[in-house]
């Protein structure tokens, strides 16, 4: 995610540089000024962004206090404004993710009520966290865990606007679960599952698109990412700024499922943030 004022007072390049293999890729805005969010949208679609995502769900107080996030899911007439700002400003689509409601209102006429909103102004895609969002009292971190799932307010959803598609997020682990919820949405969205353990993304097109292509090894990643690696580092990209992963530290999740993930980790992490190590201490893992 990036901010309209970072987007907007910042360095623009360096916020929308990509790899071109990321595409199909999504470019979410956090911001509440319709102009500011077009002019935004505008610099997306430029940089040849596929999506922009208007960010309804994120919880943390930081995030109210620049007025966005979910606290904007109280303000529904605002969102239509801003996406339909984003819409007359682009050709590609406008998409929003969001709570079931925040605070209180864990009713499901309030987010239902929400999406019909914001579906006249334009946007056809909703990925939603099925979770309420406790607005001050809760951190992110239990913002995530606290709020009881309720996947049956994002099925009833995909029942009343069967017109529009929706995306299922929050609590997804596992093939099975994905397969699960596939039967009542249009999509499942994963969060922090993708991050701590990336290896469950490698069976998807197998198990879902029937895709004949095998499994890549994980021997073959890691010598995929240490040339990655060197080549962004010839041209001057600060390690940590690397895509896909934000740290060469986040890498070792890949190894998770292994048959000793712990001692594969104990092995990268010490030589994690040395730039000059980062090419070198990949086939460490290799010996476990």
């Amino acid at each position: 995610m990036v901010t309209t004022g970072a987007l907007l007072h910042g360095n623009a390049a360096q916020h929308l540089a990509f790899n071109e293999e990321e595409h199909p890729l999504a470019l979410q805005l956090g911001g509440s000024d319709p102009a500011e969010l077009a002019r935004c949208a505008k610099l997306a679609a430029a940089a040849n962004y596929d999506e922009i995502n208007l960010n309804c769900g994120c919880p943390s107080e930081r995030v109210q206090r620049g007025a966005f996030g979910a606290c904007l899911m109280a303000e529904p007439e605002l969102v239509a404004d801003c996406v339909r700002a984003m819409c007359d400003a682009v050709s590609i689509p406008v998409t929003v993710k969001h709570r079931i409601g925040i605070n209180d209102r864990t009713d499901y006429a309030f987010v239902r009520d929400f999406i019909g909103t914001v579906a006249n102004a334009g946007c056809r895609t909703f990925i939603v966290h099925a979770r309420n969002a406790i607005l001050g009292g809760l951190s992110p971190k239990e913002n995530r865990t606290i709020p009881p799932l309720r996947y049956d307010y994002v099925h009833r959803l995909k029942c009343d606007f069967p017109e529009l598609e929706i995306i299922l997020n929050g609590g997804i682990q596992t093939i099975e679960q994905m397969a699960e919820q596939l039967a009542h949405v249009d999509g499942v969205m994963l969060g922090r599952q993708a991050y701590h353990q990336p290896w469950l993304l490698a069976s998807v097109d197998q198990h879902f698109y029937h895709a004949a292509t095998p499994l890549a090894q994980r021997a073959e990643i890691e010598t995929a990412f240490i040339a990655y690696a060197a080549q962004e580092l010839e041209r001057g990209t600060y390690l940590g700024a690397m895509t896909p992963c934000n740290s060469i530290t986040n890498c070792y999740t890949i190894f998770c499922a292994t048959a000793r993930p712990k001692q594969t980790a104990q092995a990268l992490a010490p030589s994690a943030s040395s730039a000059a190590n980062c090419v070198l201490i990949w086939p460490l893992a290799f010996r476990f």
